[in-house]
């Protein structure tokens, strides 16, 4: 932990480099310090996943588009609509303002990488954060000890 995990409607993969934006978001994660200036996710244990739906229905299917004409289509887009999800889920025991800053922080790196396609598409973003009451945590890792170096 932490994983990021994104879910997008595929039309934005002709779009945009998901692999570059995975990359900001990661490091945009590593670089979240606390109140005392220390890294508050380790190295080892960032991970962030993009997967494309298989299937997806977003609002009207762009019918509002096709049938009014909308700043996305005079501005070269498609008129369908697309979404992006974040989802960061983490470990228990970061404060409020972590979590905030975390927040923060991953929402301008996503909104910095999509702004072109914002411009251009109907388009919807969501982040959350969960942080989790495991009722089982497994773990097994030869990253950590490449990062944890004395």
């Amino acid at each position: 932990m932490p994983h990021l995990v994104i879910l997008y409607t595929p039309n934005l993969d002709a779009e945009t480099d998901m692999t570059r934006l995975c990359r900001a978001l990661a490091d945009t994660m590593l670089a979240v310090r606390d109140d005392a200036g220390a890294q508050v996710f380790p190295t080892g244990g960032v991970r962030v996943l993009a997967y494309p739906a298989a299937h997806s229905a977003v609002a009207d299917g762009g019918a509002a588009v096709a049938d009014g004409g909308a700043a996305g289509v005079a501005a070269g887009g498609t008129g369908e609509y697309a979404f992006v999800y974040l989802n960061l889920r983490m470990g228990r025991g970061r404060s409020a303002v972590v979590k905030q800053r975390a927040g923060d922080a991953l929402t301008a790196t996503a909104k910095a990488h999509l702004a072109p396609l914002f411009a251009k598409l109907h388009m919807g973003l969501t982040l959350q954060i969960d942080e989790g009451a495991e009722v089982f945590d497994a773990k097994h890792s030869s990253l950590h000890p490449l990062f944890n170096k004395a």
